[in-house]
């Protein structure tokens, strides 16, 4: 039997078949331990279920902090993130941010064009050869651009076109794999090095692993252990409650944490789904200044800033209407707000979603910060306790609320379906993250049997009733999306992630 069976072709300078010989062995070696490791993420949401509480855990040492960060990283004041297509990387190159996070999750469908041609671009980006020539306009890479990292998808997450031993791959370590054995390589030749984001993690055994899958590659590759670097998104409940831990096992690899308010948002929910006394109020009324929001990234910057870790603030997802400049001006005044708070909180840098607001937050942050590359010396005062990580808001949920749920949802889906996932809907840049919100939230308020402020009972019978109304308005076919939308907010067991729903509708 052939090492590994790949199912589908793809451009030969990435798919070499010393780097897939590259990918299966990295499978095979860890396989073992990341099926552990999601059997355990079963094993606790049985035990949450159970009524289980949330401890906070540290690291075993008290004195430690992580290695020094390479030069291209010490100064992150403001982030711009987003899709692997060609014309998105080098608009978020040249936007003047301080980096650019190349999206493998959240913001790209994983259809097998997009995954391999975005390794390719991230490759071409280093050696400086990205462009691309519309009837419109050409596009090129500037002089000065932002230091590039890469998300990987996540470790629940499968890659059906390679297949080792008779099972899929890890999405986290094809994507990771095929990334560090090109692109990791090529950042070293450009000056830089191999950053990455990690997703999506619920524990610092998670992060051991990660740690692992770092030196070991490192090793085959001869280059020095500690060149990798990694960011790591905390946008799980569990892995709030990690954070030292998960700083400690990726000590001698890490470069901060991040807030990832939405996909953070989602995890509550999905978390404490059995819990019959929680139920959150609309999407727009959860925001980072409700108390368990403002007490999980005031943790953060006290976490990371005790070990000398970068915190990096969460995102701003408008994106600037020029036909309405109305909208656009109320809109940068509540982001001109968030990252106002974000900057006196301690954060060393924040998230942006359009190459337009990476001046409004810079200008936020340099206000702060002045000409310091970042305030790791910034520790807020006060303890955070568990207590204060589950004060859940109080707030109506209201029809409009319900409606925007469903809107999403559908717009969102049909667009992953046909490949983009990254999508402007009512001038929100919403991602993977934001649908999980919307159907968790729809999946959550059926099953409380809750009642909107208007007074309607939230039922399958009115979610299908709002659906037709958006389908029938739609110019285009949202049947398909519907069909998972239903699957994973209407069934009476709550599905862990709606990708694994339309993963096989993909392609």
């Amino acid at each position: 039997m052939s090492q590994f069976d790949l199912r589908a072709g793809g451009r030969s300078d990435v798919l070499t078949t010393e780097t897939l010989e590259f990918v299966a062995l990295l499978e095979r070696t860890f396989r073992p331990q990341r099926a552990a490791l999601i059997l355990a993420r079963q094993e606790r949401q049985r035990a949450l279920d159970n009524g289980a509480p949330f401890v906070l855990l540290d690291s075993a040492p008290d004195d430690w902090t992580i290695d020094p960060v390479p030069a291209d990283l010490v100064e992150r004041k403001v982030e711009i993130t987003g899709p692997v297509d060609q014309k998105m990387m080098i608009n978020a190159l040249n936007s003047g941010a301080s980096v650019f996070m190349a999206d493998f999750e959240d913001a790209t469908s994983p259809t097998w064009l997009n995954l391999i041609d975005g390794q390719a671009n991230v490759l071409a980006a280093y050696r400086r050869e990205l462009s691309l020539d519309t009837n419109e306009k050409s596009y090129r890479l500037n002089d000065e651009v932002a230091t590039l990292m890469v998300r990987p998808r996540g470790w629940h997450l499968p890659e059906k076109h390679l297949v080792v031993d008779g099972r899929p791959v890890s999405a986290s370590l094809f994507d990771f794999g095929l990334y560090l054995f090109h692109g990791g390589r090529a950042a070293l030749e450009a000056g830089s090095g191999p950053y990455l984001y990690l997703p999506k993690l619920e524990s610092h055994l998670e992060a051991r692993l990660w740690n692992d899958v770092f030196a070991y590659a490192q090793d085959q590759l001869g280059i020095p252990t500690g060149t990798i670097k990694a960011t790591v998104l905390v946008e799980t409940l569990p892995a709030a409650f990690e954070m030292d831990a998960i700083l400690y096992e990726l000590r001698s690899h890490s470069a901060g944490l991040n807030a990832g308010r939405w996909d953070y948002i989602f995890s509550t929910i999905k978390k404490l789904r059995a819990r019959e006394d929680f139920v959150l109020p609309d999407r727009s009324a959860v925001t980072m200044t409700v108390p368990f929001m403002r007490a999980y990234t005031k943790l953060q910057v006290q976490t990371c800033h005790r070990r000398r870790a970068h915190a990096i603030g969460g995102m701003a997802a408008f994106i600037p209407n020029r036909r309405d400049a109305e909208v656009t001006e109320r809109a940068l005044a509540k982001v001109t707000e968030d990252k106002e708070r974000e900057a006196r909180l301690g954060c060393d840098g924040t998230w942006v979603a359009h190459p337009d607001l990476v001046p409004v937050a810079r200008q936020v942050f340099d206000s702060v910060l002045g000409e310091r590359p970042n305030q790791l010396n910034v520790i807020p005062e006060g303890e955070v306790t568990a207590a204060d990580l589950l004060d859940f808001p109080a707030g109506m949920i209201t029809d409009a609320g319900l409606r925007q749920n469903v809107r999403v949802g559908l717009l969102y889906l049909s667009s992953w379906l046909a490949g983009s996932g990254a999508v402007g809907i009512d001038n929100l840049m919403e991602d993977v993250a934001t649908a999980e919100i919307s159907r968790s939230q729809i999946w959550q308020w059926v099953q409380r049997e809750a009642r909107t402020d208007e007074g309607e009972i939230i039922d399958r019978a009115l979610v299908e009733k709002v659906a037709g109304e958006i389908m029938a308005e739609s110019t285009t076919d949202l049947s398909d999306a519907w069909e998972v939308f239903s699957e994973v907010s209407l069934g009476d067991d709550f599905v862990e992630f709606l990708t694994l729903s339309a993963y096989d509708r993909l392609d």
